[in-house]
């Protein structure tokens, strides 16, 4: 099913509040940039959580979903004690997984990094990878989109 981009974002995008620990700082006292990948996933689970598909539901219908594919912009770097909002929206979702993420700080929504991820389905049992997505997974989506 295609759809409107614009109706996708309304419908299937998460957000994810964090207050920059010290443990992810580095030493010029920014977030060191391997952090960064961590905060998308944050935000990832709690969009497949929005969806009904997390990690575990993948699991359990016999897929797993490896990222293979991704990119950030750092737009500002992020520092000790900022809250910032970690946005995930679901752009592509019949025959890969593509999540566009913005970070922004909390409190006067500059843009500070953009990202997507990429993740394919494979099958659990053999290893091979699908060409689409599984039903289960587009029903959900497209169950929110309705």
């Amino acid at each position: 099913m295609t759809t409107d981009k614009d109706s996708i974002a309304h419908f299937v995008s998460e957000d994810y509040a964090l207050t920059v620990p010290f443990f992810d700082i580095d030493s010029m006292n920014i977030v060191w940039h391997g952090h960064y990948c961590k905060y998308l996933e944050l935000a990832r689970c709690k969009l497949l959580d929005k969806i009904g598909y997390n990690y575990r539901d993948m699991a359990a219908s016999g897929f797993l979903f490896p990222i293979v594919d991704m990119q950030i912009k750092y737009i500002k770097p992020l520092f000790f004690e900022q809250a910032i909002i970690i946005n995930a929206t679901l752009v592509e979702w019949e025959y890969r997984l593509k999540i566009k993420y913005l970070i922004r700080d909390a409190n006067n929504h500059e843009k500070l990094t953009t990202a997507y991820t990429i993740q394919a389905a494979v099958d659990a049992n053999t290893n091979s990878m699908r060409l689409n997505c599984p039903a289960l997974f587009t029903q959900k989506v497209i169950h929110l989109l309705t």
